[in-house]
């Protein structure tokens, strides 16, 4: 695809990986639509991307939200001639043992990186289908091929989303929407606690920058590239875990005092 010729809607634009997916398509000459729930973020970035002389509206809303969710697929269907690249980017993420984690927190995390995605795709792919040429990029995980401790909902929730991209690439083979599946390690964002950072720090894991994800968009487009896994040896875990999943579970049990002291006192620096 010519991201001159993209008119992209991004949810959760307003920081992290959606903000650097944003400037990064930008820069190549598309038109956003950016959706986020923070208002004020949404906004200031818009007003940097127009100083730009980027073509770009936004709409603050909550996706997993039936009615703002209705009113995203409307403007979607209709700005600057209706979208034809969906980035499903919005998402939660928790890091802690399974029952330390909040009941009502766990269906929000499922809602926002599962439910509301897979709602989003149905809702608009009528319009995408419609079209010479569409594109739907569904932001993953790592942890969407391995599942690591304390990480079990968000790992949950990122299998799904991976299964549900493979299932519609499969069911929407004969037509003009393409379905990819950018799958980041780590990064640097606001995402990650300092828990996170700490644990990570003494794991020895590598931590990339928000911009790193935002390529591996921009070249799926570009290259219709199906999937994307990120960093090193991260992609060579998600084999291995494919065909030999006890070697990994046996490397990864030898992480798991480290994992569990930064997920039981998340308040150690």
């Amino acid at each position: 695809m010519k991201l001159g010729s993209a008119v992209v809607l991004i949810t959760g634009a307003a920081g992290g990986l959606g903000t650097a997916t944003a400037h990064r398509l930008a820069v190549s000459g598309a038109s956003l639509l950016l959706a986020d729930r923070a208002h004020a973020p949404l906004e200031a970035l818009c007003d940097r991307l127009r100083q730009r002389g980027t073509r770009v509206c936004y709409l603050a809303g909550d996706i997993g939200d039936a009615a703002d969710r209705a009113q995203l697929v409307e403007r979607a269907r209709s700005w600057n001639g209706g979208i034809n690249v969906l980035v499903n980017n919005a998402g939660l993420s928790d890091f802690a043992f399974l029952p330390q984690q909040e009941e009502a927190r766990i269906e929000a995390l499922l809602r926002i990186n599962v439910l509301a995605p897979v709602l989003l795709c149905r809702a608009l792919l009528p319009h995408l289908a419609g079209l010479p040429e569409a594109h739907v990029v569904n932001m993953g995980s790592i942890f969407g091929s391995i599942g690591y401790a304390g990480y079990a909902p968000y790992s949950a929730s990122k299998f799904a989303l991976r299964g549900f991209t493979e299932a519609m690439r499969r069911e929407c083979a004969d037509g003009p929407v393409r379905f990819h599946y950018v799958a980041p390690r780590a990064a640097r964002t606001a995402l990650n606690s300092e828990a996170v950072c700490a644990m990570n720090e003494a794991l020895g894991v590598r931590m990339d920058p928000p911009e790193v994800a935002a390529e591996a968009v921009a070249r799926a487009l570009e290259q219709d590239r199906a999937e994307a896994y990120l960093g090193w040896p991260e992609k060579l875990f998600v084999r291995i875990n494919s065909v030999l999943p006890r070697l990994v579970d046996a490397a990864l049990r030898k992480q798991l005092s480290v994992i569990r002291h930064h997920a039981l006192n998340p308040d150690l620096k």
